[in-house]
C-alpha cells in the first residue's frame, strides 16, 4: 500500500467509528448528505477518494467538525522515500 491508500482508510475508519458512535446507518447519511450508502460504504473502506466538500458533507451529517475526521494517529515518517 502507499501512504494515499493508508490514510484514505484511516479516514474511512474514522467515519465509521463516529456514524457507530451516533448509532447512525449508511441509509441516514445517505438521507442527509445525498450521497448514495454503496459511495459512503466504499469511503468508509478507504476505496475511493474524499472530496473537501463531501467530506463537509460527511461531518455536517456525523454533528462533528471537519477536522474530527481527521483526528487519528498517522505515521508519516513511515512513508518518508515514498512518492504519493
Amino acid at each position: 500500500m502507499n501512504i494515499t491508500e493508508d490514510f484514505l482508510i484511516e479516514i474511512g475508519k474514522r467515519i465509521s467509528e463516529i456514524r457507530d458512535k451516533n448509532k447512525q446507518t449508511l441509509d441516514d447519511i445517505e438521507f442527509l448528505t445525498g450521497i448514495d450508502s454503496s459511495d459512503i460504504n466504499k469511503y468508509e473502506l478507504g476505496k475511493i477518494n474524499l472530496t473537501m466538500k463531501t467530506l463537509i458533507k460527511l461531518a455536517i451529517a456525523l454533528r462533528v467538525k471537519p477536522i474530527d475526521l481527521l483526528d487519528f494517529k498517522f505515521d508519516f515518517e513511515k512513508y518518508d522515500n515514498e512518492k504519493s
